[in-house]
């Protein structure tokens, strides 16, 4: 087959992403079907389904039966999904100490600053 002729592959985590932006669209919990109708690519029913249980398994998703088949939400907003995949990574990583100085070291200024405010803030919080 022609190299340009292949269908080209998704990134890794392409298809998560799309799934879990039409959950966030949704107002109410939806339907596997619901989310395939909404995503930006075409997708089998069952690539849905595979992707939502991941999703599940990853704790970015919840579902709940209703009726004789399941409804979906996402478990967080979207900073909160973004917070859960930076945890994963720091938790995936043997030298805790490394990666969060090598972190701070790309932040912007004024993101490092309000880091410092806000870990200030929890320590207020902590000795209340």
């Amino acid at each position: 087959m022609d190299p340009d002729l292949r269908p080209q592959r998704r990134a890794q985590g392409e298809l998560e992403t799309q799934v879990l932006a039409a959950l966030h669209t949704a107002d109410t919990p939806v339907t596997a079907a619901w989310v395939q109708e909404h995503v930006d690519a075409e997708l089998a029913y069952t690539t849905v389904m595979t992707v939502l249980v991941r999703l599940l398994e990853k704790q970015a998703v919840t579902r709940r039966r209703e009726g004789r088949s399941f409804v979906w939400s996402p478990a967080a907003d979207e900073a909160g999904l973004a917070a859960l995949k930076m945890y994963r990574v720091l938790n995936g990583e043997r030298d805790r100490h490394a990666v969060l100085a090598s972190f701070l070291t790309t932040l912007r200024e004024d993101d490092e600053q309000l880091l410092r405010d806000l870990l200030e803030q929890t320590a207020d919080e902590s000795a209340d």
